[in-house]
């Protein structure tokens, strides 16, 4: 039987198309956390051939969004931001890693750690705040 982190993420990535369009790969959630993979695409690149700065922001933001939801209650990003380190290019396969870095009934931080997939370099970190509602997802 699948957790009830990974049937919540279920229900919210099957209506995601973004990041479905992103082309994500789940490696794992549990209540507060969540792993994401992608490889960086040519369209996804800016002029000067490098990864557009919305494309790490997306993926850490669609991390935010899975591990902040996987707890049970409907959660919504109040506040994010993030520092770009690295430039990615195309090809480039990455990791976002989202951990509950200041847990709270309504207002809880997390810290996405977004890394390449083949040595672990970082080369962005971001940081969102999330507010729970009181809805409980039905799953």
């Amino acid at each position: 039987m699948k957790s009830k982190a990974t049937r919540i993420v279920d229900a919210m990535m099957e209506k995601d198309h973004f990041s479905q369009w992103l082309g994500i790969v789940r490696l794992g959630e549990r209540e507060g956390y969540c792993r994401l993979q992608m490889i960086v695409r040519p369209e996804m690149c800016n002029g000067f051939g490098i990864a557009h700065g919305g494309i790490t922001y997306s993926l850490a933001d669609s991390a935010l969004a899975f591990a902040s939801n996987s707890g049970g209650k409907h959660a919504l990003s109040i506040e994010t931001s993030i520092s770009h380190i690295r430039p990615l290019q195309a090809e480039d396969a990455i990791i976002a890693t989202a951990v509950e870095k200041s847990p709270g009934n309504k207002i809880s931080i997390y810290e996405v750690r977004i890394e390449k997939e083949d040595d672990g370099e970082l080369v962005a970190l971001f940081k969102g705040t999330v507010y729970r509602k009181s809805i409980d997802w039905e799953v």
